[in-house]
């Protein structure tokens, strides 16, 4: 089991990427500390030249640690028949305490080192390197969390113990457990309905009004976070019972698998890519003025408003598709 080619693909790039992370947080440090686009001595030469390099090879890094999300909770999945009581990547996420930490940290920096792609590629539109040191600072912030997620991601697949008996999705995502999962299903389901599709229809709408306009950045980027936010609340609430037709199975996992199309995978990633594309938006709202971004600047935001429009629309329509034509009805 430990052999599988998934496991160690995930192993293997945890390190490279942790290593290309820390090797770029330590150029980044020394740019932070002598950045100066105005000087022309030596050492700022030396880090215009570095500057080409690191941005490479951490965007690489980063794009790598995107797709990598996904091979986790295809791996995780995989796994599930290994373990005496699982039926998903639920029953391996719980076979040790690694494992939903471990779910969380990966949520965590698919969303930052979107965002410092964002931020790169707007910096890389500029003349005079304007978000060089904004995006090493983000880095600086990243890098840290990373590491730590290789250490809990080394810690989960190499303790688990086949001889473990987990617990199944079944019995996690019921109202008669403990846990954020509980309260999401315990809540009455119309008020999740209206609470999900009223954030779904002003997250678009603002959407709307800014790629119209250029305003609302902010409140679209706040709404956006929120959005997401709710939308996985409302697939754990109620979403999941349509594709599952059986009104008390809420896992938000049993989706990926092949018996439903792998349908869970089109729709995280529209929410995933939504939710950054979304939130970038407000990221790069502070630098609307500087006078080498000025230009393209507007168009980067634009373009983002309507990956995220065009992804939340998307998961809005196939989650209300099914909710109509489900044979489960409620």
């Amino acid at each position: 089991m430990f052999l599988k080619p998934g496991i160690l693909a995930l192993l293997v790039s945890s390190l490279l990427i942790s290593g290309m992370v820390l090797y770029a947080s330590w150029a980044g440090a020394l740019i932070l500390r002598y950045w100066d686009i105005k000087s022309g001595s030596e050492t700022q030469l030396w880090l215009e030249r570095k500057t080409y390099l690191i941005s490479t090879i951490i965007g690489y890094a980063l794009v790598f640690q995107l797709f990598s999300f996904f091979l986790f909770i295809y791996t995780a999945d995989t796994l599930h028949p290994f373990f005496t009581g699982a039926m998903c990547a639920v029953g391996s996420l719980n076979v040790n305490q690694w494992g939903f930490p471990l779910v969380i940290f990966r949520i965590i920096t698919f969303l930052l080192a979107g965002l410092w792609l964002i931020i790169n590629f707007a910096d890389n539109r500029g003349y005079d390197y304007p978000l060089i040191k904004v995006k090493y600072l983000l880095l600086l912030v990243l890098a840290p969390l990373i590491l730590t997620e290789t250490v809990i991601q080394a810690n989960y697949f190499l303790r688990l113990n086949p001889e473990v008996i987990t617990s199944c999705c079944g019995s996690l995502f019921t109202a008669d457990t403990q846990g954020v999962a509980s309260e999401i299903i315990s809540w009455p389901r119309p008020v999740m309905e209206i609470l999900f599709y009223v954030s779904m229809i002003g997250t678009l709408t603002l959407g709307g009004v800014f790629y119209r306009t250029g305003a609302m950045g902010y409140g679209f980027a706040a709404a956006v976070f929120v959005t997401l936010v709710v939308s996985i609340a409302a697939v754990i609430s109620f979403i999941s019972v349509y594709f599952y037709e059986l009104p008390t199975h809420h896992c938000p996992f049993c989706i990926l698998q092949q018996e439903y199309g792998y349908i869970g995978y089109f729709l995280y990633l529209l929410l995933l890519v939504g939710g950054l594309a979304g939130m970038g938006v407000g990221l790069l709202m502070p630098f609307r003025q500087i006078p080498s971004l000025k230009a393209t600047l507007p168009a980067i935001q634009k373009h983002l408003a309507l990956t995220t429009i065009i992804g939340y629309l998307l998961f809005t329509l196939i989650a209300t598709y099914q909710i109509i034509f489900s044979n489960l009805k409620m």
